[in-house]
């Protein structure tokens, strides 16, 4: 991501004169360098604004660099807030107001008039705060001094979002198939989700796939073989159903860049004709190298996991499924048929071929592992409500599979839910969750609060502080603010 841009704008006046403002100007840069050398991103400062032509100047260059992503302001002085008011109607990528000033303790043996007038983030934010809440602006708010390791942590996590919000508005998603049957909570209105989000999802026919299929070469097929034997524990002499993966990988692989740079993938156990077996082990390498997938024609975790692939730097993060439970020891057991990410992986995995029992294709290649541990990850799920889209976030504690399962050759995680097994369970029900999410061990909670804040998004959460009387409240509450006609 350090090629990407987040501005730093000073809010001031003329007031203070002219050595006040080179002060502020070199004060300005000195931060924002320091802040720059610990994000995940490039923080520059851009300028210091004094009027509302200078912001609006500021605003179209923040809006024309396509590699910004996102500002930082800071108020160093008294900036009056109504200046900003054209400026910020005009801005067009997410805002962080850094509640900060340049010195961390007052000089109270030296402390004059001068001292207080040079020095005003407390007085300055106020002003500029109370304007950005009267233009109804949700962005971050972060106090704290800029030297101040959590509190820098805090901007890097913002930052991340912020990139996030970026990356997000050139998703694209192939589907090679439709819809599982009669599901419900996999639909979504996908021009709602272009106009909001910028997500572009098209439909192919299967066969096209097969087309680029059919043209991959035994050479491709042996060097990524190969990868495979670097990354993988060879757990089958059935090699040819290997390859057969391999060649699937290569194709889609292909077929998304050269069709237009898709990073999303859909397909379906029920749209499968010209292909011999589901795609496993090649959807799972795939999503190791940063594509969002979604299965039975998921396309809304097909995206979103693309995204949040991105925030974590394809770290832990992909589709998941709550499928069984223990409900003595109140565990979940997540997995897919054959899809799951190795990113999850807790030790080296294995490629296998089984059955699949579904389909009425050949037996299929996957990569078989229990998951990796985590105190802290978050559950994500995203559905249409009708009139607007609602994401649902719920903290989850990964943890060791309790007992060995030799009969189940599936990749899988095993979590416990926030704030316990019954409610955790019965807040996602009553919230609508879906069965299909993408869980993530790196990408944090408030990380997709804020993504969610960011895109204007309806934002349910499940945490250790749920309460199902209060959050069955919440959700009505939710649904009058955010309910659309």
């Amino acid at each position: 991501m350090k090629e990407k841009v987040i501005y730093w704008l000073t809010g001031s006046q003329t007031l203070y004169g002219a050595d006040v403002l080179e002060h502020v100007a070199q004060h300005s840069k000195e931060m924002a360098d320091y802040v720059s050398e610990k994000m995940p991103v490039t923080v520059k400062y851009l300028t210091t604004c004094k009027s509302s032509d200078e912001v609006v100047e500021a605003i179209k260059k923040v809006n024309a660099d396509d590699n910004c992503i996102g500002i930082i302001t800071w108020c160093h002085t008294f900036s009056p807030a109504k200046m900003w008011i054209k400026g910020l109607h005009m801005l067009q990528k997410p805002m962080c107001h850094f509640a900060t000033q340049y010195n961390e303790k007052l000089p109270y043996d030296a402390i004059d008039m001068d001292f207080m007038n040079e020095n005003q983030a407390a007085h300055g934010d106020r002003e500029f705060g109370y304007i950005v809440a009267r233009l109804r602006m949700d962005n971050k708010v972060i106090a704290g001094y800029w030297k101040d390791e959590a509190t820098l942590a805090r901007i890097a996590s913002w930052c991340r979002v912020a990139a996030g919000v970026a990356f997000s508005k050139n998703v694209k998603v192939a589907r090679f198939s439709d819809n599982m049957r009669d599901v419900a909570v996999t639909e979504g209105d996908k021009i709602d989700t272009h106009i909001n989000l910028g997500w572009q999802v098209d439909y192919y026919p299967v066969g096209d796939l097969v087309a680029y299929i059919d043209k991959v070469t035994e050479e491709e097929v042996d060097a990524l073989m190969a990868e495979y034997a670097q990354k993988y524990t060879m757990g089958t002499d059935r090699i040819e159903v290997v390859r057969e993966q391999a060649k699937y990988e290569i194709a889609i692989d292909k077929f998304c860049k050269e069709k237009g740079g898709y990073i999303g993938i859909v397909d379906h156990f029920g749209a499968l004709q010209g292909l011999n077996q589901l795609p496993g082990l090649a959807i799972q390498d795939l999503q190791s190298k940063g594509y969002g997938f979604g299965a039975e024609g998921d396309w809304k975790v097909a995206a979103l996991g693309a995204v949040m692939q991105y925030m974590a730097g394809q770290k832990a993060t992909g589709l998941m499924e709550d499928y069984t439970y223990d409900m003595e020891d109140g565990l979940c057991l997540g997995a897919h048929m054959l899809e799951v990410s190795p990113q999850f992986a807790g030790s080296k995995p294995e490629i296998q071929v089984h059955p699949l029992g579904i389909g009425g294709k050949s037996d299929p290649a996957r990569l078989v592992f229990e998951g990796i541990e985590a105190p802290e990850a978050v559950a994500v799920s995203m559905i249409d409500m009708g009139d607007r889209m609602r994401m649902i976030i719920q903290k989850i504690e990964l943890v060791k599979y309790p007992h060995k399962m030799p009969n189940l050759p599936v990749a899988g995680l095993m979590w416990k839910y926030k704030p316990n097994f019954k409610t955790g369970i019965e807040a996602w029900i009553y919230a609508g969750g879906a069965h299909h999410t993408v869980v993530s061990a790196e990408v944090t909670f408030q990380e997709m609060v804020d993504l969610a804040n960011a895109w204007g998004m309806e934002t349910v959460v499940i945490d250790e502080n749920t309460e199902i009387n209060e959050f069955k409240k919440q959700l009505h509450f939710s649904d009058v603010i955010y309910k659309r006609g």
